[in-house]
């Protein structure tokens, strides 16, 4: 066919004939673009992911390199090196006579320096691996507390397998010994000749009535809040939020003028800032000082020594021990004081020792501290800043507490053998039982 002329095409409104050479080089044009697009924004990807991860390395390493300065400044103390002569020298070799006390930890003993100073030298168990732990917590800790209500580390000896860690020496030795007479953790008897063995009895007899009468209402009251005090710190107060989980009296030990002093933090857990609770694998710790989440589920907080400080209180107003739980019976000191704090009779606890010379809304009132801090939800117990408060203003209304944790009374609620089983992995002769693993 003839086509039309170019002139013709135009006067008929035609498009003009496609030039197909630049329609494959505008294609070419346009994918060429694309791929070097594509290219550039892949490039970029690539960067920026090598910069983010170049990043989270180098945050990742200073956060090592702090934490490793953290653990640093907490595992190598400032506690002087005493060397194992020297102790020996101190202690007449770790003498019976000077052995002030023992425990699932090991023995400690009163020594005294060339300079005149009284120590006293915890020697921890050569036997099991627990002690170089216990040793390692309490260095730990040592490097970051610091309160007048904690017995403070002077120095530390390891040598020859010994592992020693020498403490300021408290004349008036532990809550437990004045409370209760020849503590259980002490062993003096043993090493007397048997010809003698019943006279020291009377006489440690006679001597254990002496020191309780002289523990008067007022010196009780300064050692409840001084425990207190001390609790608040370590809960609250200080650079770590420390749980102690074996307070007890045997670890409340007392100065010259009878203020307590917390000791034994080879047991203690150090926490974050934010965080409140643990669960650990096994229990470690004393059978009637235990809260029972702790004692059977393993749950760690510091309502857990809010339980144990209860415990002190009860015993410090009525001059009891109290039973282990793990007893099935109606005459724990928890149960009594709960049955006369219904009854209206819980003036009937306090320690006869104290006769009439003691201000009874102040005893009714510690009672009544112990008894919310013995509660078996730990939800409902106070805390040591309330406590503290409770303790300096008698007229602060104060809620009602429940019935106590291990309540073995008439009505019901006692403790069930399937539970006492299960408590089998705690101590029942009141010497702590440590965990095996290291923390």
């Amino acid at each position: 066919s003839i086509l039309p002329s170019p002139s013709s095409r135009a006067a008929l409104n035609y498009p003009p004939a496609p030039v197909h050479g630049k329609g494959r080089q505008s294609k070419r044009a346009v994918l060429a673009g694309a791929i070097s697009t594509g290219t550039l924004f892949l490039v970029l990807l690539v960067v920026l992911v090598c910069v983010y991860m170049k990043r989270t390395r180098t945050g990742a390493n200073e956060r090592a390199r702090d934490g490793a300065r953290e653990d640093s400044s907490n595992t190598y103390v400032s506690p002087e090196q005493f060397t194992l002569p020297l102790l020996r020298a101190a202690t007449g070799n770790f003498a019976p006579e000077n052995k002030l006390g023992e425990g699932g930890f090991g023995q400690v003993f009163k020594g005294k320096m060339p300079n005149g100073q009284a120590i006293a030298v915890k020697r921890l168990s050569q036997s099991s691996s627990q002690g170089f732990h216990e040793l390692k917590n309490e260095l730990v800790l040592a490097a970051k507390l610091r309160h007048r209500n904690l017995v403070q580390i002077l120095g530390v000896c390891l040598e020859e397998k010994e592992k020693l860690i020498v403490y300021e020496y408290l004349p008036n030795r532990s809550l437990d010994t004045l409370l209760f007479g020849t503590s259980q953790y002490e062993f003096p008897l043993l090493y007397l000749p048997l010809s003698s063995l019943f006279k020291s009895q009377l006489c440690a007899c006679v001597d254990s009535e002496r020191r309780r009468r002289g523990l008067d209402w007022r010196k009780r009251h300064t050692i409840i809040c001084g425990i207190a005090r001390g609790l608040l710190y370590l809960h609250e107060e200080s650079q770590l939020r420390v749980i102690h989980r074996d307070l007890k009296p045997s670890n409340v030990l007392l100065d010259e003028h009878m203020n307590p002093k917390i000791s034994d933090f080879g047991l203690a857990r150090a926490f974050r800032p934010d965080q409140s609770r643990d669960v650990t694998k096994r229990a470690a710790g004393t059978l009637g000082y235990m809260s029972p989440e702790y004692a059977y589920c393993g749950h760690v907080s510091v309502k857990s020594d809010m339980y144990s400080f209860g415990v002190i209180v009860l015993e410090v107003v009525t001059g009891r021990r109290n039973s282990s739980p793990g007893q099935d019976n109606a005459n724990s000191l928890l149960s009594e004081v709960w049955e006369k704090w219904r009854a209206g009779t819980a003036a009937e606890m306090a320690d006869a020792s104290l006769g009439d010379q003691y201000p009874r809304a102040q005893m009714l009132s510690c009672m009544h501290i112990g008894l919310l801090c013995v509660q078996k939800k730990p939800e409902l117990r106070p805390d040591a800043s309330e406590v503290v408060l409770m303790l300096s203003s008698q007229s602060r209304s104060r809620r009602t507490p429940s019935r106590p944790a291990f309540y073995a009374g008439s009505t019901g609620g006692a403790v069930t053998a399937s539970r006492a089983r299960r408590s089998e992995n705690v101590s029942k002769n009141g010497v702590t039982m440590s965990e095996l693993e290291p923390r």
